[in-house]
């Protein structure tokens, strides 16, 4: 039976998410294991950092996971798979935190015209010969900046630096102007840069 069901993940390892889907859709369950191996560890990842703790953090994926099953017959391909999964990812992790008590999203103000620095950043020089602290030491110092961030801060820079999403894919997750999303990322790479700054001398 376990080598049975082997052969048909192998056999679907080379569909798209949307042929995926549709497998899913038709009854074949076997399918959204496929789809969940092929995203849990961005998905894991993603959640990692809004909940800190190993253990939340797994069973805050998992029920990310049971939601987009239980969701998946509205989803419409309107937008890619991944990006519908990852926006059901980060309303899970929220509303884990606010069902813990934690601090709830930040509201965010719309700023169209925000130019992007990036290359501007200390994040570009953690690297270095100037900085002062260890290397693990500086990681440290910019993992809590950037839990520090407000949620939508927090939301649109890890989709960005940790997810490689574009600008574009993260206005669909997070339903909010491309501005904003600039805004966002801007923002946060402005706050953990002074963060940074104010260790390395």
């Amino acid at each position: 039976m376990a080598g049975r069901r082997g052969g048909e993940l192998e056999g679907m390892s080379n569909d798209t998410d949307e042929q995926l889907v549709n497998r899913v859709l038709s009854g074949d369950k076997t399918a959204f294991t496929l789809l969940v191996l092929r995203y849990q560890h961005k998905v894991a990842g993603l959640i990692g950092r809004f909940v800190k703790d190993t253990h939340e953090a797994e069973d805050v994926s998992q029920e990310a996971f049971l939601r987009a099953y239980r969701a998946l017959p509205l989803f419409r391909g309107d937008s890619a798979f991944y990006t519908w999964l990852y926006r059901i990812a980060v309303n899970t992790a929220k509303n884990h935190l606010v069902s813990r008590g934690r601090r709830p999203p930040a509201t965010d103000m719309d700023i169209d015209d925000i130019q992007s620095t990036e290359d501007a950043i200390a994040l570009s020089e953690v690297d270095s010969p100037e900085a002062n602290l260890e290397r693990d030491d500086l990681q440290k110092v910019i993992f809590q900046a950037i839990q520090d961030l407000p949620e939508d801060l927090k939301t649109a820079f890890s989709l960005r630096e940790f997810s490689g999403l574009s600008y574009e894919d993260i206005t669909e997750i997070m339903g909010c102007p491309v501005g904003t999303v600039r805004s966002r990322i801007f923002r946060a790479r402005e706050a953990i840069d002074k963060k940074i700054r104010e260790v390395i001398q």
